[in-house]
């Protein structure tokens, strides 16, 4: 038994949600404002990102990388072409993971606590928890989502996206020693519900130098080919496009294993921040995913406090 909940070790298990996913900068931060620092931090997708990110000591970094960057920032991750792997290009996504996350060298077991990124053995369909080696490795492969990103060779194994077996990983904080596990689920309101779709914010328009040539005839094929990554017409007769179909689908997934996996071992705190009208690969909203993580701590503050033992 424990002796004082004063000195329970604090997990935090960051869930998978793309886009959704920058709430978790808000959430970081002010649960640090508030003193709440945890001892164990675990994470899905993009919550290993952010995960890694924060222990990295880059998270004010990333933070002005996000809030700085717009749709057009975010069409250079995706190729052109689909190539046999997936969409996005790795080289550009390895040099931001080492520029804005965590350095190529650094290793996870160098961290200053516990973490662990969790990916699914393509091959098995295994829960791998990634405790050691590169923290970029880690990440990428935690991120993996099929038919986006490329799948990740990590020792013996072909790794994808971890929310396909555990987007919030409560499971892996408890078992690296966590006695207090604070859950951030990105994906609990994004499914049956009328999602309200913002009307795209307009490009800069191009300066006469290059509305003319390849450049300007690769953004505008760019975009015309990427219209699914993003909010739709609103016509709801229209059939939805491939992406659409894609990211709509692996929401009801994670939806149905994140409420199992919670109901078989629930987090004594979940904070689910509302962010249904951002879409799945909205990345350039950043700005309202980050405020609403905050929000959702301040208001599950007592709860928090409460949970940890703090008054």
């Amino acid at each position: 038994m424990k002796s004082s909940t004063r000195s329970a070790k604090i997990g935090l298990a960051l869930g998978s949600g793309a886009s959704r996913g920058w709430s978790h900068i808000g959430v970081i931060k002010a649960l640090l404002r508030e003193g709440i620092e945890p001892d164990i931090v675990c994470g899905t997708s993009v919550g290993a990102m952010i995960g890694a990110c924060y222990l990295a000591g880059n998270l004010t970094k990333l933070e002005e990388w996000v809030l700085d960057s717009t749709r057009t920032d975010v069409y250079k991750f995706f190729n052109i072409r689909l190539t046999r792997s997936g969409f996005v290009d790795s080289d550009r996504l390895c040099r931001f993971l080492y520029e804005n996350i965590a350095g190529k060298e650094l290793l996870i077991e160098n961290l200053p606590k516990r973490y662990a990124a969790i990916s699914t053995d393509l091959e098995s369909g295994r829960e791998v928890w990634s405790q050691e080696g590169g923290v970029a490795d880690a990440v990428r492969a935690s991120m993996a989502l099929p038919g986006l990103f490329p799948a990740v060779r990590l020792g013996h194994r072909w790794l994808v996206d971890g929310g396909l077996v555990n987007p919030v990983p409560v499971t892996t904080c408890r078992a690296l020693g966590a006695e207090i596990v604070i859950a951030v689920n990105l994906n609990s309101d994004v499914i049956g519900r009328n999602q309200k779709k913002a009307e795209p914010e307009p490009e800069p328009e191009p300066g006469p130098e290059k509305k003319k040539g390849m450049l300007h005839n690769l953004k505008q094929t760019t975009i015309e080919y990427s219209t699914a990554l993003f909010p739709d017409n609103g016509k709801q007769d229209d059939a939805p496009g491939l992406f659409a179909a894609i990211t709509n689908s692996i929401n009801i997934v994670q939806d149905r294993i994140t409420r199992s996996r919670l109901a078989g071992d629930p987090a004594e705190v979940v904070i689910t921040p509302r962010l249904a009208h951002i879409g799945m690969l909205e990345f350039h909203r950043a700005d309202v995913a980050i405020a609403e993580g905050e929000r959702c701590v301040q208001s599950a503050l007592d709860e928090i406090r409460k949970a940890i033992g703090k008054t």
